[in-house]
């Protein structure tokens, strides 16, 4: 299995989530106790945090653009940024390092159009509600063979709620009731404006909802990560086998038999 790096502290709960759900489809898979290859570069979140609220994401992309060089010294061989806010900053991360950096929103994404959705409802920060970058390549239908993909928003009057809930309540810790029902009516709402899959775009609110309490599929995007992840990792390295294996030896021909 090829080596993931992942750069986390972003917060590090999300990196503690991606670091067990990766070990947990590699256990899965093949049983005992198998583990996943990793390398985690945890970052202070503070810092990051500060330069986003200041809107200084140049200085943000150089910071995550540093961490994922690190691995890539390190000998990660494709990287994941635990964060679906600091997605606004890929190309940056991507374009700083030779290997791979695989992105959250392709894998929820390939989830949707594997299931044949072609309209997702999308639920996370403010900033992730108000900018199109997480999932910006949903409308690309490709060259007619993959399913074009409409993302729905909530209604503007929820950001703040939403904002409120992941923010001030969820990363510290606190699952409100009230809380939870605000957001299943936020997906009651996507559902009834035609969603036919609500995208859960922050691993915390996998606290609130979980996927029986609601009719529509919930797609976990910090899950479909990691498992699309660990997928990566182990089609990359059979591939790889398959190119280096050496060709058996030719069987040594028999004479062929004499005409009389």
């Amino acid at each position: 299995m090829k080596t993931l790096g992942l750069i986390g502290g972003i917060g590090w709960e999300s990196t503690a989530l991606y670091y067990r759900l990766i070990n947990e489809e590699v256990r899965n898979r093949f049983g005992s106790l198998h583990s996943a290859p990793m390398i985690v570069n945890s970052l202070e979140f503070q810092t990051l945090d500060a330069q986003v609220k200041a809107n200084r994401w140049n200085d943000a992309a150089a910071s995550l653009a540093e961490a994922a060089r690190t691995l890539e010294r390190a000998g990660a061989e494709a990287l994941l940024l635990c964060s679906n806010q600091m997605h606004y900053v890929f190309e940056a991360v991507a374009g700083a390092v030779a290997v791979p950096v695989l992105h959250l929103g392709d894998a929820v994404l390939a989830e949707a159009r594997a299931a044949r959705m072609n309209r997702i409802g999308l639920i996370g920060t403010r900033f992730t509600l108000e900018h199109d970058f997480l999932l910006e390549r949903a409308a690309d239908g490709g060259s007619g063979r993959r399913l074009p993909v409409t993302v729905l928003l909530p209604d503007p009057a929820d950001f703040a709620a939403l904002d409120h809930i992941i923010y001030g309540e969820l990363c510290r810790g606190l699952v409100r009731e009230e809380s939870r029902a605000l957001v299943l009516r936020v997906a009651r709402n996507l559902r009834a404006h035609g969603a036919q899959g609500i995208v859960l775009a922050s691993s915390e609110l996998a606290l609130l909802l979980r996927a029986d309490d609601f009719a529509l599929p919930l797609l976990d995007s910090t899950e479909l990560h990691a498992l699309a992840a660990v997928r990566w990792a182990l089609e990359t390295n059979r591939k790889s086998a398959q190119r280096t294996r050496p060709k058996a030896p030719p069987s040594p021909s028999r004479p062929k038999p004499r005409l009389r």
